[in-house]
């Protein structure tokens, strides 16, 4: 008797799970192999998140550069950051189109997408040009990350998701690095940022090959055999806000709560360490990129903890840990401050991952990548309010400091939210924790 589709997806699984013993993690746990076509799904998903991260760091690091060569005012320079932001929430329309033509193809498109237009963004004759060419890039990269992360949760075992999960992410992250090294070029390198942002065209010429080895999402081939895949456009969207309202409302505020009172306390950090603590810009530069290197393990952290602990509690425990650590930043004189901020980032990203995970876990196959994208586009939400709302606090507090500790409550109130709404889903398959839609 033949298979069906979705036993063909258990099947598989169970053959990794019991497929070899003896490997084990930093935490001393055992983890099964991926299989060679797992491996090429995470290979593949990862190195487009780290080709991401480089294009979205550069804006950060070259951004004095960028204003000398466009000619923007010191006035229009906060706008301008805002509205290339807000690209993000674009991809609200993009992802959820890998629900109805497939992860593959749309993983594709949209690392096309994100690289033309990263490297536009190199040859942009004045400002309008240049933040039209990033808002773009945004979009993509926004639905770029949410199918990578769907089409790798969808592929691995669901003993070891959160694991994968954070490995990628911390991978992925690692681009942020290379950005860093090549910044250090930017006198060297022909055209400066211009030509910094032209070597995010080199993604380009893989597409052709990429076509040949990624694979398509198992699961996503077994709904569509099944008849279940969404066959009009809007259709996942709409599914999305009808199938499980609840638990979509649950994870658009809590991404929009942590973003709320987390994202003032990021981008203020170099600020607070040149203007409370008199460092210089290359004591900023080192602590961001050699301690960054350390913080960014609390991906893998996170998603391992998850993975036998539970992400219910792991989640909440470590949002709740970052927004501790944020308040002892802010109100430190001492320069114990790096060692907290490297254990605040660890926790943060921690945190980050699983939030991730339950992203792509609580919702089903038909509409996946919608929820996905649902929670970038809370947390590009909350973080725009959470920059606002400090203006005004600063206004009544008068310190950017007090400020950014007031904010943290969103912060907690988003890691409690997490322990009493959220289910447990670890070790769980996919199917069991979001059935199809009827």
């Amino acid at each position: 008797m033949s298979k069906t589709p979705r036993q063909d997806v258990a099947g598989d699984e169970t053959v990794n799970r019991t497929a070899s013993r003896g490997q084990r993690t930093f935490l001393g746990r055992q983890i099964p192999p991926f299989t060679p076509r797992q491996w090429r799904v995470f290979a593949i998903s990862t190195t487009a998140g780290f080709f991401d991260t480089y294009d979205g760091a550069l804006l950060s690091l070259a951004l004095a550069q960028i204003q000398r060569g466009l000619g923007i005012a010191e006035a229009r320079l906060g706008g301008m950051l805002a509205t290339i932001r807000l690209g993000y929430l674009a991809s609200f329309l993009i992802a959820p189109l890998a629900d109805v033509f497939g992860r593959r193809r749309l993983l594709l498109y949209t690392i096309v997408g994100y690289t033309v237009f990263t490297g536009l963004s190199a040859i942009a004759p004045h400002e309008r040009s240049f933040v039209a060419a990033q808002f773009a890039s945004r979009a993509f990269s926004g639905a770029e990350t949410t199918v990578s992360l769907v089409i790798l949760a969808e592929e691995v075992d669901a003993a070891v998701r959160g694991w994968a999960v954070g490995l990628q992410g911390a991978l992925a992250i690692s681009g942020y690095g290379l950005a860093a090294m090549v910044f250090a070029l930017i006198d060297v390198v022909p055209y400066g940022w211009r030509g910094l942002y032209a070597l995010a065209l080199l993604p380009l010429p893989l597409v052709v090959p990429l076509r040949r080895i990624l694979p398509e999402s198992k699961r996503f081939e077994a709904e569509k055999l099944g008849g279940i895949r969404p066959a009009r456009l809007l259709e996942p969207l709409s599914a999305l806000f009808r199938t499980y309202p609840g638990r979509l409302l649950t994870v658009v505020t809590v991404a929009f709560l942590n973003a709320m009172g987390a994202t003032a306390a990021t981008f203020f950090f170099p600020k607070y360490l040149q203007e409370a603590h008199r460092w210089s810009a290359p004591q900023v530069s080192f602590l961001i990129v050699f301690g960054g290197a350390l913080g960014i393990l609390g991906s893998v952290f996170g998603g391992q903890v998850s993975d036998y602990r539970g992400r219910r509690l792991s989640g909440a425990l470590f949002m709740f840990l970052g927004a501790l650590l944020t308040v002892w930043i802010y109100l430190t004189r001492s320069n114990i401050v790096a060692a907290v901020w490297i254990l605040r980032l660890f926790f943060d990203t921690a945190s980050g991952t699983i939030m991730s995970v339950y992203s792509a876990e609580l919702f089903p196959t038909s509409h996946r990548s919608a929820a996905a994208s649902a929670q970038i586009v809370a947390g590009t939400t909350g973080g725009a309010l959470g920059l606002l709302l400090e203006e005004v606090l600063y206004r009544v507090l008068g310190s950017h400091w007090s400020s950014i500790c007031a904010l943290t409550g969103f912060w907690a109130a988003a890691s409690l939210m997490m322990y009493l709404c959220y289910p447990e889903t670890a070790g769980r398959e996919l199917e069991a924790i979001a059935p199809p839609a009827p």
